[in-house]
């Protein structure tokens, strides 16, 4: 504070000096009351000069064998560096030896556990990292997990490496300093600073979108870098950018610390990812769900859809049910339910918490671990139907041989098929098509025309303004969706 003090006598009697959280203002007070402020801007010089050290520019190679290609020029000025690149092998195959991408990570354990992106070392033959003192060691590849697009690498580097500590990424605050440390377009080690611009953000990247995002400055080549707080902790893991021109815009997200740290974890112990499994598809629930299934507010996951014999099936869930709490902890709508699952230990129990006709239901159940088994297609027993009618721009029939050949509909399905959607209607808005089947209306099971227009009857005389149905799609997949009694 001493040089700020010389700086405030300079500019004369009337000004004073202020810190503003980790910022140093300078005011000074001229004629008629006017203020200048300058401010000096928070110092990132001490954060830089612990993390630094910790951080690794990756940098991925691909073999690539070519019989018969073309060799490298010779006699030039880049001899030396196509002397590298390639190596006559002894059946006169070229090896290629090319790099793939260039990524960015940092040291967590001081034996040489390294975290970064799974996209950067994804198809890579060989990895490489470089530290800032221009040291490299190659790296082994422990465990690397797609859907979280997380990695661990492992180095030896014969002496112990310096760290960067975990941060609490719950406890970050929009608006608060941070610094992103990445390998920008090739360049190596490079510090930016910006703020936490917004929490929990879901840009459609996967199942688990919970991002923070940042104002810092993320090019290609940041991903698997560190985004750092003020106490020097990493708090995120620099992963996307959104950018019409592939450069910053100001729009980077980065995985959170307290959502990363237990998968890296993992990958350290088991070189893969274990997370919980429920066997279910699930479903938004609109404000005109909830009001058909006379919930006060739309909240929670819709069950659209359960596994043959998976976890759900087996624990007492049904098709219909909204999942409104699980292990514990509150379902506020349908993305929150797969992070809260995937968190949660295989084979462990957990009260589970339903809405179901018209009240809710708590239970107990097993959780399933998620394998890379393809999930079973979803049955249902089979049952005929005859007859047709056109109601809510919908012409509907009941399944026979002849239409479940033409749209393609197995024979263990039930319900009523669609085979016309008029235009303008209420039903096509909502992407209604033919080959879709009417397995349940008002959470009834139908089998068909007959019995659906009794439902929407009765729906009606009760002065019901919509009807929720439950459809299978020609593609297999099932979803509810609420139509308007006027068509």
């Amino acid at each position: 504070m001493y040089q700020l003090s010389k700086f405030t006598q300079a500019l004369g009697h009337g000004a004073r000096a202020v810190t503003v959280g980790s910022a140093m203002v300078v005011t000074t007070l001229f004629a008629a009351g006017t203020t200048l402020a300058l401010d000096i801007g928070p110092n990132f010089a001490d954060i830089a000069e612990i993390t630094l050290p910790a951080y690794v520019d990756i940098i991925t190679s691909q073999d690539v064998s070519q019989r018969g290609g073309p060799r490298a020029p010779r006699g030039g000025a880049f001899d030396e560096f196509f002397e590298d690149l390639f190596e006559q092998l002894p059946d006169g195959q070229q090896q290629l030896r090319r790099p793939s991408s260039q990524g960015s990570g940092f040291v967590i354990d001081p034996s040489g556990i390294i975290v970064t992106n799974n996209h950067v070392i994804a198809d890579a033959d060989g990895v490489e990292v470089v530290f800032v003192d221009g040291s490299r060691f190659p790296a082994t590849i422990l465990g690397q997990d797609e859907r979280a697009d997380l990695a661990v690498l492992k180095i030896d580097a014969g002496r112990d490496l310096p760290f960067i500590n975990w941060g609490d990424s719950d406890a970050a605050r929009i608006g608060e300093w941070i610094i992103a440390i990445g390998n920008p377009f090739g360049l190596g080690g490079t510090i930016t600073a910006g703020i936490i611009s917004a929490r929990a953000r879901n840009i459609n990247a996967g199942p688990y979108d919970q991002f923070l995002q940042t104002d810092a400055s993320i090019n290609q080549g940041n991903s698997g870098g560190p985004l750092i707080s003020m106490a020097g902790e990493v708090i995120g893991i620099n992963t996307a950018i959104f950018s019409p021109t592939g450069a910053s815009v100001g729009l980077a997200f980065a995985i959170p610390s307290n959502l990363a740290r237990p998968i890296i974890e993992q990958l350290v112990e088991f070189g893969r990812a274990r997370r919980g499994w429920l066997g279910v598809r699930i479903q938004r629930v609109t404000p005109e769900i909830a009001q058909q299934l006379a919930m006060d507010e739309a909240r929670g996951a819709l069950i659209a859809g359960l596994t043959v014999d998976g976890p759900a099936g087996r624990g007492g869930i049904k098709v219909g049910d909204v999942i409104v709490s699980f292990a514990g902890r509150d379902v506020e709508n349908m993305s929150a339910l797969p992070l809260i699952v995937a968190q949660t230990t295989p084979d462990e129990l957990v009260a589970v918490e339903v809405w179901r006709e018209g009240g809710l239901v708590k239970f107990d159940m097993r959780v399933g671990e998620l394998t890379d088994v393809a999930v079973a297609a979803l049955r249902r027993n089979p049952a005929q139907g005859a007859g047709g009618i056109e109601t809510l721009g919908l012409t509907m029939v009941g399944l026979n041989g002849e239409l479940r050949a033409q749209f393609g509909i197995g024979g263990e399905v039930s319900g009523v098929v669609i085979t016309e959607v008029a235009s303008g209607t209420d039903a096509a808005a909502r992407r209604i098509q033919p080959g879709d089947v009417i397995l349940e209306v008002a959470q009834q099971e139908v089998s068909s025309p007959d019995e659906i227009a009794a439902l929407i009857t009765a729906r009606r005389n009760n002065n019901l303004a919509s009807v929720l149905m439950l459809i299978q799609e020609p593609d297999g997949d099932l979803r509810f969706v609420s139509l308007s009694l006027d068509g």
